[in-house]
């Protein structure tokens, strides 16, 4: 087994999460299988219990563990499906020592953080990195590990000093480390400041780990003399310092950064026997696609999302890359509007009338309109106003959690009549509770107790004309992954369904609702499940290409057709296939076969190739 750590310098969230992503994406596309490991030095057991504002979006995994942002990023460049333990947290790792302490395994020694806590850190990783990658069944060859935060953290030492000993453990040929740093660029001078990254490299290197790679991340490209002073006090070659600059789209950096022939380093460090290989262009064919076709998208298309968290964009980090992933493949570029939903509330006529005023100009203006989940009080009344100015407007709209519910609301507000009809978990006196919570799932504990992970969602047999089954390729049944505590009441489904809203997909116990729509609008959609979670860059979420289509009015051609783009609109081959992932089994073993004296293998690394 190959690892490859990836740590941090200067500041937390310079882009540790894509780079990692990166170095997968391309060890994938050479045919190596890959894992990866995020750790989280904080003392949560996961970050279920975050509010969006403290940590960004909590992403969940087909097994319900509510894991840090980081992890979709893992999922979506890899097409792979991670599993809980997949994060490690100082939590989980004091628990599971605590707990043999308590069952005698120590056998009266005194529990240390050194060896103990260290050791158990090394034992996760080592267990993890050798279970078999769910797609494929096979045992993964590299596991890639990002330590969360900044090397000097006093949260994160245990972690550094179980690396440092991991090095010795698995040999020097089986363990690279990849130092991400900022590089700042002050506006005044104009010049690169390199005395941050020196720093934190003398800092890493003093904690007993030593850079293979550092990646300098900053606004610009830094110039090669910059990269020189670095290799200077850094102990690290010039070619082995790669420039990141801010890009137009995540989905870039790994063609950027294999432009600097990361895969033929990886492959001498580690051994990893993928040399020599092919034009990039063939074996990164799907990227630099990928990355050609969001660079001339030509159209536009402005997208709502009325949010409680909209001061943070991480907290909607799944649902923002959805939505892009549906606007490239139909070849429009998506432009997000953040709407906070608690501006639309008739209240900030008074309170603030100037944001008030605002956020109905630019919710007027928009294209379509999302509304994602949340808990609490805050801001429901303005996502269930932002629902009713949709259903009335006739504005394509796709509800998800809290959206759904607020959806049932303001229908049985306006259309039944039920003017306090409202949520248990804001009003718990309402008289008509029409979304209720779930005593399963409401514990009294915070943490892991809500109905989570990947469930199947069933069509019912009169939903054949439903937009949004047709969206799923007409199946009688999906998955997706959930993460909600509260539920439609079922006493009110019956009315609710005679007045038109129509209940289109159900739990398999057909006692949960899980999508409902409107026949007489053109895209009112929501969905109790987080469809966001699943969507992939080569294969968008259903939901949300069916929101981007309704809001340039070509969703009726588009499910006409059967659910495939005219010939005359800008369109990729690659991304109408399901398996356009294992395209790239044209692995590098194959195709070096194919291209053994292919002229262009002697250039393919050249620093300032270009796919």
């Amino acid at each position: 087994m190959k690892y490859i750590l990836v740590t941090g310098g200067v500041i937390s969230g310079v882009g540790k999460g894509v780079i990692s992503s990166s170095f997968g994406a391309i060890l994938k596309c050479c045919g190596i299988e890959v894992t990866m490991i995020k750790i989280d030095p904080y003392i949560n057991l996961d970050a279920g219990t975050f509010s969006p504002y403290e940590h960004g979006e909590v992403y969940v995994l087909n097994d319900g563990g509510e894991v840090d942002l980081d992890l979709g990023n893992y999922e979506r460049f890899l097409n792979i499906t991670l599993h809980k333990d997949n994060n490690i947290t100082t939590g989980k790792i004091y628990q599971s020592v605590i707990s043999k302490e308590r069952h005698g395994d120590y056998l009266g020694k005194t529990v240390q953080v050194v060896p103990h806590i260290t050791d158990a850190i090394q034992e996760w990783v080592e267990r993890e990195a050798n279970k078999p990658v769910s797609q494929s069944g096979k045992l993964p060859e590299v596991c890639i590990i990002e330590l969360g935060g900044v090397i000097g953290d006093i949260e994160s030492m245990a972690f550094v000093e179980a690396f440092r000993q991991f090095q010795f453990r698995v040999k020097r040929e089986n363990f690279c480390v990849a130092h991400v740093s900022l590089v700042p660029q002050p506006k005044t001078t104009g010049e690169s400041k390199t005395k941050p990254t020196q720093s934190s490299v003398r800092e890493l290197r003093g904690l007993g780990l030593s850079p293979d790679i550092i990646v300098c991340r900053s606004e610009r490209p830094i110039e090669d003399g910059v990269k020189e002073k670095i290799s200077n006090f850094c102990h690290v070659a010039p070619e082995q310092i790669i420039s990141v600059p801010d890009l137009p789209s995540v989905y870039e950096v790994p063609v950027f950064i294999e432009n600097h022939g990361m895969a033929e380093f990886l492959s001498n460090r580690l051994h990893l026997g993928i040399c020599p290989l092919p034009p990039r262009r063939k074996y990164m064919a799907e990227w630099c696609e990928l990355g050609e076709r969001i660079r001339h998208l030509k159209y536009d298309v402005i997208v709502a999302i009325v949010g409680k968290y909209t001061r943070l964009e991480d907290s909607y980090t799944s649902i923002t890359k959805a939505l892009h992933h549906a606007g490239n493949k139909i070849g429009y570029k998506v432009i997000i509007k953040f709407i906070e939903a608690s501006n639309l509330e008739k209240t900030m006529l008074t309170d603030d009338p100037t944001a008030y005023h605002t956020a109905w100009r630019e919710l007027c203006l928009c294209d379509c309109v999302v509304v994602p989940g949340g808990f609490g009080k805050r801001g429901v009344e303005g996502k269930i106003e932002a629902v009713r100015w949709c259903r009335l407007k006739e504005k394509p709209f796709l509800g998800i959690c809290l959206g759904f519910q607020t959806a049932v609301i303001e229908f049985a507000r306006s259309e039944l009549g039920l003017k306090d009809a409202h949520s248990t978990e804001v009003n718990e006196e309402t008289k008509n509770p029409v979304v209720i919570d779930m005593p399963e799932h409401n514990t009294g504990i915070m943490g892991g107790t809500m109905r989570l992970g990947k469930r199947t969602t069933v069509f019912k047999p009169t939903s054949t004309n439903s937009k949004i089954r047709k969206l799923y390729g007409s199946k009688g049944a999906i998955e997706e992954r959930h993460r909600h505590r509260f539920e439609v009441n079922p006493e009110y489904i019956p009315n609710l369904e005679k007045h038109g809203l129509k209940f289109v997909g159900v739990d398999i116990d057909e006692q949960r609702m899980e999508i409902l729509e409107l026949d007489n609008h053109p895209y009112f959609v929501a969905v109790q499940f987080h469809p966001e979670y699943l969507s992939r860059p080569v294969k968008p979420s259903p939901p949300f290409i069916g929101l981007i289509l309704a809001a340039k009015d070509r969703l009726k051609a588009y499910l006409s057709r059967g659910c495939k783009l005219s010939p005359r609109e800008p369109q990729s081959d690659y991304y109408d296939s399901d398996d356009a992932q294992d395209s790239n089994e044209l692995t590098v073993k194959k195709l070096h076969n194919e291209n053994e004296h292919d002229d262009d293998n002697s250039s393919a690394y050249s620093s300032s190739s270009q796919c």
